[in-house]
């Protein structure tokens, strides 16, 4: 496995809710900077900082509202595609173009190993800095990058490797262009057709699960989400927008789209909320990222197992019966 340092942004880290813990963490790193210079002995007040850090970040991560996820989700030093690629898989040979109009860069194909298996990866990229998120169009998918998945899924198919699909993103590129050159119809193709891939295809929502941009390639044999991701047909400011014509109410809305792992879990739309370390991935990443290794080495050891038709037929239960256990959205 590769051990690279992981790239993050410059930018203040701290999200609005996560102030107080900020200012314990400061107050340490003080001390701690105090303690080297000093004669005093600063071993208790350490102490008890340390304590007082890991108490308020339980507090607080154990208390986070539908948009404190959202906004966890957004965090500009969670991981990103990219160093999923960097950190979990080796060996890792990106795959470029649809074979009809381009490449696009917000989606990214290769072949890659992770734990001693050779598969597909297909995932979306939003890019680090300012440069790289408008090269990427910030994770929002053109046509182009759905038929590159759906492309690469099928080489994947006739070598028999099995299909990793990490979803990250706000949601499809939504310009005049990309309609023009059939955004929607990419979408419902893949859609389609990744019904009948018949290798085994896990998905793990690991960001932003944004609509039809997230669908495009979401059809999978199992379906997991990081615990502080969102799924949904909307954002929380777009639903807010249409219902109220303002943003202002995102965090009601948050709270009605039933948005976060757990209501998703609930529901059925997903297999397994996947921990992340409290304080969320960004403040971890490599044990975030690590604990989604384990869990896609797990479910592509299972579904490797299961016969071809049964593993079809069961791919098209899952989404045949889905949200079956319960009500869907209710009117915020």
């Amino acid at each position: 496995m590769a051990r690279k340092k992981l790239k993050t942004s410059s930018k203040p880290a701290a999200l609005p809710f996560e102030q107080p813990i900020e200012d314990v963490r400061n107050r340490l790193k003080e001390l701690e900077s105090l303690a080297g210079k000093t004669a005093h002995d600063l071993t208790e007040e350490i102490a008890f900082y340390q304590e007082r850090l890991t108490t308020l970040t339980q507090e607080v991560y154990g208390g986070l509202t539908a948009w404190n996820r959202v906004q966890v989700a957004r965090h500009p030093n969670r991981p990103l595609t990219t160093d999923f690629i960097q950190y979990l898989f080796t060996d890792f040979v990106e795959l470029h173009g649809d074979g009809l109009y381009g490449d696009d860069p917000a989606m990214v194909t290769g072949f890659a190993t992770l734990e001693g298996r050779r598969l597909l990866l297909v995932a979306q990229r939003k890019g680090r800095d300012v440069k790289e998120r408008l090269r990427c169009h910030f994770g929002s998918s053109h046509p182009e990058g759905y038929r590159k998945a759906l492309s690469k899924m099928r080489l994947a198919e006739r070598l028999q490797l099995p299909i990793v699909c990490l979803i990250n993103t706000p949601g499809a590129y939504p310009g005049v262009g990309a309609e023009e050159r059939g955004q929607a119809r990419a979408i419902a193709e893949n859609i389609h057709e990744m019904f009948g891939i018949q290798v085994p295809i896990v998905v793990v929502v690991i960001g932003e699960g944004g609509s039809g941009g997230a669908l495009g390639i979401a059809i999978g044999d199992r379906v997991g989400m990081m615990e502080n991701a969102w799924y949904s047909v909307i954002s929380p400011e777009g639903c807010a927008s249409i219902l109220w014509h303002s943003a202002d109410g995102k965090e009601e809305a948050a709270e009605a789209l039933k948005l976060t792992a757990n209501p998703m879990h609930d529901l059925g739309l997903v297999d397994q909320v996947i921990p992340e370390p409290v304080g969320g991935a960004h403040a971890h990443p490599k044990e975030a990222m690590r604990a989604v290794a384990d869990q896609i080495d797990l479910w592509l050891t299972e579904l490797e197992k299961l016969p071809l038709d049964a593993l079809l037929e069961a791919r098209y239960q899952k989404f045949r019966t889905i949200a079956s256990a319960g009500s869907l959205v209710t009117s915020p």
